[in-house]
């Protein structure tokens, strides 16, 4: 069946000597994996562009009953994003994100309202220009809205612990370890209130980065355990270290 699909492209892995397979997602079937033509001609360097880490795509799948992979045509670009794909460190949180989305982002039904805030993340790194440190902090907190595992800040007391199993803050710590206090505790607080357009308002010590983004990832490994060992981290680590 031929559907037209608007898509944010994942990650594209050697399939065989003639093929890769593009992962994506799509505002009309969710999460697909296609299948691409290699090569080294001007065509295969068209695509490897077109399909760069957060790229957005339009064109034609060709979905088969029966068949994991599908076929598409008439592949180009949805939205230019010059910088985001010019700029050294904005390609390194693209890869970072995309290999995060990988893993948490589900296979089956297509979750509009999903696909929507992912297409608003691109746009708005690409126009980024002040507070880039910051960006992918403010990514993970707001992609658990739509994953189901946005911490609930309308429990927060001065004073409270971070539960981050519940997901809630409690006034005395849990039974369990995975907890967060005093200022790591603020923190969850603090990335709340972050949005595309204040990133820039939030100054904050190497040091203090590192610590957040380090809970952040250990709070997205208890909910999903195959999130561990992202290779892209350690770039990001040496861009905000």
């Amino acid at each position: 069946m031929l559907t037209p699909i608007h898509a944010i492209c994942l990650r594209t892995v050697r399939y065989s000597d003639r093929n890769n397979i593009l992962t994506l997602y799509s505002r009309e079937r969710g999460r697909l994996s296609v299948l691409l033509a290699s090569g080294t001609g001007r065509e295969a360097a068209r695509r490897r562009a077109l399909t760069m880490p957060l790229s957005m795509v339009e064109g034609v799948a060709d979905l088969r009953a029966g068949h994991e992979l599908a076929s598409v045509r008439d592949l180009r670009a949805m939205t230019a994003l010059p910088s985001l794909h010019a700029d050294p460190v904005k390609i390194s949180i693209a890869m970072f994100l995309t290999e995060l989305l990988g893993v948490v982002v589900p296979d089956g039904e297509p979750d509009v309202r999903l696909f929507d805030f992912m297409a608003e993340a691109v746009a708005a790194l690409d126009a980024c220009e002040c507070g880039t440190a910051n960006f992918h902090l403010a990514f993970l907190y707001r992609l658990g809205h739509f994953i189901g595992i946005e911490p609930d800040v309308g429990t927060y007391r001065k004073g409270a612990v971070f539960d981050m199993l519940e997901g809630v803050f409690r006034a005395t710590p849990p039974l369990h370890r995975h907890f967060l206090t005093g200022e790591d505790a603020e923190g969850v607080v603090m990335l709340s209130r972050m949005r595309w357009d204040n990133l820039r308002a939030f100054r904050m010590r190497r040091g203090d980065r590192r610590r957040i983004m380090s809970a952040m990832l250990d709070y997205y490994g208890l909910h999903y355990a195959r999130l561990t060992g992202l290779r892209s981290m350690e770039i990001l680590g040496e861009l905000f270290d």
